[in-house]
């Protein structure tokens, strides 16, 4: 397991951690899902992933599914951005438009998340997934509540 205190990193240098480092030996839904964080930035983050069989639903398509996961995590990942070390967050809402569909031969899909508003107890952002060809598949918005640290 990886020794880097975690807890002691803002949310914009934990995010620039994950993007530098890829650490492999801590499980996420990104390593699972095969994401790669391409841009972070203070309130926005761009992270892509190559589609494949095993992302099919009963249709062939891509899983709605993929879609969400992609926008919670790129929208999160900008609200942590602008949070201070100690401070975290969690998803409250997640509404997900659905516009096509996506194949799961290969093709890489990118997410970008882009904070809307920052306060004391909750955050907005929004989202959206485009394919290769920079055709719309989905996009969303989310609130997050901000957790601040007890004690």
């Amino acid at each position: 397991m990886s020794t880097t205190d975690l807890a002691a990193m803002t949310g914009l240098e934990l995010m620039r951690w994950i993007q530098r480092e890829r650490p492999a030996d801590i499980p996420s839904i990104g390593r699972l899902l095969g994401m790669r964080f391409d841009e972070v930035d203070h309130g926005r983050i761009v992270i892509s992933l190559d589609t494949r069989p095993d992302f099919a639903n009963p249709l062939g398509t891509v899983h709605g599914g993929i879609a969400a996961t992609l926008l919670d995590s790129v929208m999160g990942c900008a609200v942590h951005t602008t949070l201070p070390a100690g401070v975290s967050y969690t998803t409250l809402e997640l509404k997900v438009n659905y516009i096509r569909a996506a194949r799961t031969d290969g093709q890489t899909l990118t997410a970008e998340g882009t904070v809307i508003h920052v306060g004391r107890r909750a955050a907005t952002a929004e989202g959206k997934v485009l394919d290769e060809q920079g055709k719309l598949i989905a996009h969303a918005t989310t609130t997050c509540m901000i957790l601040q640290p007890t004690g």
